[in-house]
């Protein structure tokens, strides 16, 4: 048995002690962001939260809410590795809700595990125990237990929330249907805590409670933002149901809609190189942080109300802190594949910093991977899920907006998104995306890209018009549909047109016989398999492009559409009656 630890008599907190700590946090703050490249600032930053904690925890009766974090993963253990380290790291760092006999008080998980392979399920089970001994409460949700909830609900139609699943063909349902469920296990946890104030904190297994920020040296990254106290505080003072952040690092998009501006890019770079001697100094760029917030990695930005963004991006090599121009060639090289499997070599997104409370605005897009809600909102579920379409997360944002008007807000709280491995150059899993043999398919994912752009846009006028609050005739449902449909053809046709012309420029420069980059075969041989995959997906034998032109499989998905939002009103009934049946069971 252990010894049970001597207890000193805390002297009493006041509240002016309190507020004098706040004050000063706030001053190192401002410091900080003048200077972020200054690590000390940071490890003092953090050291002031803890202290604070530590007073807190001693004035005892801490009423501040518990954050469960879920997490849905699917066959990306590394992924989920670095994930939950993060959040550990979080916890350390700034240790909100304080550190009671070797637990996080106020901060726990719910991983909802949708892997298929084996030996990724044991691999995740061997990590939750790994952090869960570290004093990070995870609770995880795998397969079986998903379907002995889901089995307590066969008499509740949720087909149109969480889909069908054969019991034996469960795993990989996608995020939407996968955070649907888990938000069914939410609503049975918060009945089973009464007790406790929940915030529920949904992220993505590729993210980290961190943000990069651009540094004279090239830029780092930096976990400088105490998410979990920020976040409480902001719930605390606003009529918030639902916060949401965005992401810095990669882009949350598919490489379906940043072809074209990636291509202006690779072509301004080869222009560059092409009077450059090999070995002389690559004229390094200055980070550009234009693209945070922006969506400048976004071919049709327009759409989404950002404007045309039509300037270049300069490549920045990390290859030496003096790279030579053959050196940044080669490693503009190495960089091509990446770009299937989420990340943009030219526009990445930085972190701008900007005090939390001064960044809350009204909200039109849900960030699916980095959201946080109340119990209450536990009545939005991701509508359409089983379609599985891309953009699920800006349509949840529209009908969200309806439903709450000003309680759904978006806040200046970014997580840092990392889609590939250095060691790879590949995303550990990425559905709708295959890479074998140099040859890289992305037309699955392409064509749910564009049916989630048809959805996105026709929601967004049905929502004008009263929907979902009002019900619509399904001819005014339907109409709008194929509005919609027409014109995003038009778009996704036009753009298609120009990727080709700028594929045959950058072929033609590439290939000009009196180039010197013509004997660097591994690089040459990147470019080539390059642009080859952004032929085989964008041209005009592209097996996406025929999917989106084929009359049959494009009436197919109107339909499929048509009746999802049709039965929109219905499945919120059917999910109420789910989250009763969860609560309820819960207390009994």
């Amino acid at each position: 048995m252990r010894s049970r630890p001597t207890c000193r008599r805390a002297e009493p907190v006041t509240v002016s002690d309190l507020d004098a700590r706040i004050a000063r946090i706030d001053a190192l703050e401002a410091a900080l962001w003048r200077d972020p490249a200054n690590t000390s600032r940071l490890a003092d930053y953090q050291k002031a939260w803890r202290e604070l904690e530590a007073q807190i925890s001693a004035k005892g009766d801490d009423g501040r809410h518990h954050f469960v974090v879920a997490i849905p993963v699917a066959d990306s253990p590394r992924h989920l590795q670095a994930c939950l380290d993060s959040l550990l790291s979080q916890c350390r760092a700034y240790a909100y809700g304080g550190h009671v006999d070797g637990r996080f008080r106020k901060v726990s998980v719910l991983l909802a595990d949708d892997s298929a392979d084996p030996a990724h399920i044991d691999r995740n089970r061997a990590i939750v125990r790994e952090i869960v001994a570290q004093g990070l409460d995870i609770e995880y949700f795998g397969l079986d237990e998903q379907r002995a909830l889901m089995h307590e609900l066969d008499d509740v139609d949720l087909r149109g929330v969480v889909g069908v699943h054969a019991d034996d063909a469960f795993a990989h349902k996608g995020q939407a249907m996968m955070r649907n469920i888990a938000y069914l296990k939410l609503a049975r946890m918060q009945a089973q805590r009464p007790a406790d104030r929940l915030l529920f904190y949904t992220i993505d297994a590729d993210q980290a409670f961190t943000v990069n920020v651009a540094t004279p040296d090239g830029g780092r990254d930096l976990q400088a933002i105490n998410y979990f106290y920020k976040l409480d505080r902001l719930f605390d003072q606003g009529d918030i149901q639902v916060l949401t952040g965005k992401v810095v690092g990669d882009p949350p998009v598919s490489p379906a809609v940043m072809a074209a501006n990636f291509l202006d890019d690779a072509i301004a770079f080869v222009l560059s190189m092409r009077d450059a001697h090999p070995d002389t100094a690559y004229p390094q760029p200055p980070l550009d942080t234009r693209g945070s917030g922006e969506a400048a990695y976004h071919d049709m930005a327009d759409m989404f109300g950002f404007g045309r963004v039509g300037d270049i991006y300069r490549f920045r090599c990390t290859a030496s802190d003096a790279p030579s121009n053959a050196q940044a060639f080669d490693e503009f090289a190495s960089h091509l594949n990446r770009f299937f499997h989420g990340e943009h070599p030219t526009r990445i997104t930085w972190y701008r910093h900007q005090p939390l409370a001064d960044s809350v605005q009204a909200a039109r897009t849900v960030y699916t991977g980095n959201y946080v809600f109340t119990a209450d909102a536990l009545v939005h579920f991701i509508p359409f899920a089983p379609l599985r379409l891309r953009m699920s997360g800006p349509t949840m944002g529209r009908v969200l907006r309806a439903w709450v008007g000003g309680a759904f807000v978006s806040a200046n709280v970014p997580m840092l998104h990392r889609r590939t491995f250095d060691a790879t150059g590949a995303a550990e899993y990425r559905p709708g995306v295959t890479d074998l043999d140099a040859q890289v398919d992305l037309a699955d994912e392409f064509e749910r890209q564009y049916h989630g752009d048809v959805m996105l846009f026709a929601i967004e006028r049905l929502a004008a018009k009263g929907f979902p609050r009002d019900a619509l005739a399904e001819v005014q449902i339907a109409a709008t549909l194929d509005e919609v449909r027409v014109q995003m053809s038009e778009r996704y046709q036009a753009r298609h047109a120009q990727i080709l012309a700028r594929v045959e420029r950058l072929r033609a420069l590439l290939e000009d016989p009196r180039a010197w980059w013509l004997a660097r075969a591994d690089a040459m041989h990147a470019f080539t398999r390059f642009l080859d995959n952004i032929e085989r997906n964008f041209g005009e034998h592209a097996i996406a492009v025929g999917h989106i032109g084929d009359a049959r499989r494009s009436a197919e998905w109107r339909r499929r559409q048509l009746d999802a939002i049709a039965a929109l009103r219905d499945d919120r009934a059917a999910w109420r009656a789910a989250l009763i049946r969860m609560r309820g069971t819960a207390r009994s």
